[in-house]
């Protein structure tokens, strides 16, 4: 019986990378090097720090180190799929790579490769990102195959470039240990489709209303699929208006350019009848922003995607119409700027813009997740890259705690994997939380222990004091509002409680209808609109 044994280097919170290092026998295989500082990896005097590299995908937080180990250890192989191997570069854009030493060499997908006695490696695509993958690896001894499963990060749904994770070609690997991302937690989260034309509608209403519209993303994923949802989406097609492309996620979209013959069929169909992103005759018109056009910014309506990291304030600076900055939410983080409800004009003639957020699931959710873990069948999981308190309420899933031996190491901390032994799960941590209920002729209150603020998710549950609660089947669910929805909402003018119109209907919330027999559900609507299905809040 051989030892496996997992040391993270970094597992993922907060702003960190990914870097694990797994042993299966003799091998020593790192997992990822997403960490911006590779001296921990450097500790070791005696030997390298691992006998190769397999890169799961091409996002800073999983390969940002590769370049800085790369030419620590050139003798060591990094390994990765060819769309991933063409992608990494994005990273380091000054870099100029040695034609004669490649970073980085390719693998097939879904073919066994023998790298190294005994030692196979098979790659399936994992959905989130071209060239993303799940990584098999295979261990073999005169005793018995020993299987590990790496996700990285992976997607089951289909998105506008990338389709999902093919769940029927993993069934039933029943692979020893399956290190996990579980980025959302057990948080369910409608499908991907629906939240795009939800944010489809609100870029649209944006439009409407005269604003001009910036949207920063990282280089690689997001931009992209943005871009393809201007570009398709009905609200958009034939629109006059301009869609500005800048910085790194401009030059994202040059590389998939090259990789088109890699991607989804109806992604290249699509590609035959117009270019998939760069087009100045078909409406949306999709440019890139040179300086010589940036003067123009602000004149019309026109929405621009830039880097994250980009100096925002420059793009409406000399702008005559007002602004919205739409920022992506990442689950288990809060955003470091304050809500902006409306776009306003300083003395010195430059915008404060209005601060919008919205999210685009990449990830698998909760129920995503269980369903590839029960899949998949292991007997040991550890869950990496996350908030420790989402990674915390999937390893407290009482179908999960039954059936698998459950890990979250902090980065540092040895995870020795025994195979075949019976395993005795750590006590559960405390998550519920009692309280007492008392009604009043005119209220009631609910009260509950102190201890519930410890939970760092707190502050933004209370930031505002207000709640709204809904019934979910026999449950009560309580929702912290915010200062942006509360800021919104309380724009709205009061309406008479008697009106039959939309914000006295009792699926009216966070101003969109939630009523599946609406043909206006998901959609944003005004608090005096009024549909058919209108459904009072004060039920007779």
């Amino acid at each position: 019986m051989i030892d496996l044994e997992c040391l993270p280097y970094s597992v993922g919170h907060a702003e960190d990378g990914l870097c694990l290092l797994v042993r299966m026998g003799s091998h020593r295989i790192l997992l990822d090097c997403g960490v911006q500082d590779i001296s921990p990896l450097l500790a070791s005097v005696d030997q390298p720090p691992a006998d190769l590299i397999l890169c799961s995908h091409a996002h800073a937080d999983h390969a940002q180190g590769l370049l800085a180990f790369h030419q620590a250890f050139p003798q060591i192989p990094i390994y990765a799929s060819e769309v991933t191997t063409q992608l990494l570069p994005l990273n380091w854009l000054d870099w100029k790579p040695d034609p004669h030493l490649p970073l980085c060499q390719a693998l097939p997908w879904n073919s066994p490769i023998q790298l190294k006695p005994g030692l196979s490696v098979t790659l399936f695509p994992a959905g989130h990102l071209p060239g993303a993958s799940v990584i098999l690896i295979n261990y073999v001894t005169p005793e018995r195959n020993y299987k590990l499963i790496y996700t990285g990060d992976c997607f089951l749904s289909n998105s506008r470039l990338v389709e999902g994770l093919p769940l029927g070609e993993l069934r039933g690997l029943k692979p020893d240990v399956l290190i996990l991302e579980g980025s959302y937690g057990t948080a369910r989260h409608p499908h991907r489709r629906q939240l795009e034309n939800q944010l489809a509608e609100r870029l649209y209403r944006a439009i409407e209303a005269q604003y001009c519209l910036l949207l920063p993303t990282p280089t690689l994923g997001l931009g992209q699929e943005l871009l393809m949802l201007l570009r398709s989406h009905h609200y958009f097609t034939g629109r006059d208006l301009d869609i500005w492309v800048d910085g790194t996620v401009a030059t994202g979209c040059d590389i998939y350019l090259q990789l088109l013959s890699r991607f989804p069929a109806s992604v290249q169909n699509f590609a035959q009848h117009q270019p998939l992103f760069w087009d100045e005759r078909i409406r949306p018109r999709v440019r890139r922003l040179t300086p010589e056009q940036r003067p123009q910014l602000g004149q019309s309506p026109c929405i621009v995607l830039t880097d994250e990291y980009a100096d925002w304030h420059s793009y409406w600076m000399d702008s005559t119409l007002p602004w919205m900055l739409f920022l992506p939410q990442k689950p288990g983080r809060t955003l470091d700027i304050l809500p902006i409800s409306e776009s306003v004009e300083t003395e010195l003639g430059s915008w404060v813009p209005r601060v919008e957020t919205y999210f685009i699931s990449e990830h698998c959710d909760g129920p995503g997740t269980t369903q590839l873990i029960h899949n998949l069948r292991p007997q040991h999981i550890i869950f990496v890259h996350g908030s420790p308190t989402y990674l915390a309420d999937l390893t407290n899933l009482e179908e999960l705690r039954n059936r698998y031996q459950l890990h979250t190491p902090n980065a540092g901390t040895l995870v020795e994997l025994p195979i075949g032994e019976t395993f005795l799960q750590p006590p559960l941590t405390e998550i519920q939380y009692e309280g007492e209920i008392t009604e009043f002729e005119t209220q009631l209150h609910i009260t509950l222990p102190p201890a519930l603020t410890t939970d760092p998710r707190w502050p933004a549950f209370a930031d505002t004091g207000l709640v709204e609660a809904r019934w979910q089947g026999e449950e009560l669910v309580l929702r912290g509002i915010s200062q942006r929805e509360f800021l919104s909402v309380g724009s709205d003018r009061p309406i008479p409680p008697d009106l039959d119109c939309c914000g006295n209907c009792q699926y009216y919330r966070g101003q969109r209808c939630w009523n599946h027999s609406s043909a206006l559900y998901g959609f944003k609507v005004t608090s005096d609109g009024y549909c058919p299905m209108f459904e009072s809040l004060e039920r007779p």
